[in-house]
């Protein structure tokens, strides 16, 4: 399974903040947004990352990110130098996808809480089909709706409709198989000119090969298009952070997959030493230093107890 991240929107929304700095560039409280969405990427397990942006901004991610050798996977990058839908990534990624499965993932859309990690580490071992993230939201006619039956296999999705049938949104989280790239080259741009993501998973919907995975009660959803859903996003990530738990921290996740040890998640912790972010960084390192000096302790202990109650025995 194969991972792609799309940043190439020209953020409109978030202007004038978005004519100098690309959006998936702007803070959410203490790390750029893409952070969280690669973050994502790499507790599915997935290590072979593509970024697909725009032209004047691909630089700017190479700065951030480089090649991703330092936390342990591959990260490139192409340019879809003309804004044809989210589908068209499939079309911009397809040297890189080549015979694999590929995960989508949106470079605005944030996914916080432990069960995330389990669901997506099931969906990145897909064999065949797609399957579609939905969270069950308050007034769904603002998104796309997932309409689904008792086994979660998607029967329709309606785009923004005035009427939902269901409460259940359409996240930008998609796994599929690698049928996908011929889908997206077949099918026809809307009217808005773009290829709709939508489209492909009607093409899923009509195989019945699209399955939904709802997320779980202790996932956070945020879909950060605004200022208003910038600074919510920050705030709630800064108040979950208050408890010890960080989120959309890229190398504690690559440590927590045995990505890097904990030596080289300290040498990462050099640049950023002192930012609250370095600091958390060097307290898991150390953390699992001493769980390892802890377990030889332990062991240690528990011999030379065993040996004199062996002495104790003898006499």
């Amino acid at each position: 399974m194969k991972g792609i991240i799309l940043v190439a929107g020209n953020g409109t929304r978030l202007a004038p903040t978005t004519l100098a700095v690309s959006k998936p560039l702007l803070p959410v409280f203490d790390k750029p947004m893409i952070y969280y969405p690669l973050a994502t990427l790499i507790d599915a397990g997935i290590k072979d990352i593509l970024i697909i942006t725009n032209e004047k901004d691909k630089q700017k991610f190479i700065d951030l990110l480089g090649n991703g050798n330092e936390l342990g996977i591959n990260l490139c990058y192409e340019v879809q130098h003309v804004q044809r839908g989210i589908a068209d990534a499939f079309i911009v990624g397809k040297d890189f996808i080549k015979d694999d499965n590929v995960c989508l993932i949106l470079g605005d859309n944030l996914f916080c809480g432990e069960s995330i990690a389990k669901q997506t580490c099931k969906s990145a071992k897909l064999q065949s089909g797609a399957e579609i993230y939905g969270c069950q939201v308050d007034d769904p006619r603002r998104f796309g709706v997932a309409v689904f039956d008792e086994n979660k296999n998607v029967t329709a999705v309606e785009e923004k409709p005035q009427r939902p049938k269901s409460h259940f949104a359409v996240t930008g989280l998609y796994f599929f198989d690698n049928s996908v790239v011929k889908i997206a080259e077949n099918i026809k741009p809307s009217l808005r000119g773009e290829l709709e993501i939508t489209d492909v998973i009607n093409e899923y919907i009509k195989r019945n090969q699209c399955r939904i995975n709802e997320l779980e009660s202790d996932v956070k959803w945020m879909d950060v298009g605004t200022f208003g859903s910038l600074l919510e996003a920050s705030n709630y990530v800064a108040k979950i952070q208050q408890n010890g738990t960080y989120l959309g921290c890229i190398e504690e996740s690559a440590f927590n997959r045995k990505y890097i040890d904990h030596e080289q998640l300290l040498s990462l912790c050099g640049r950023q030493s002192k930012s609250e972010y370095g600091m958390h960084l060097r307290s898991v390192a150390y953390k699992e230093i001493d769980d390892i000096l802890n377990h030889y302790r332990n062991k240690a202990c528990k011999e030379e107890f065993s040996e004199g109650l062996e002495c104790d025995t003898r006499n």
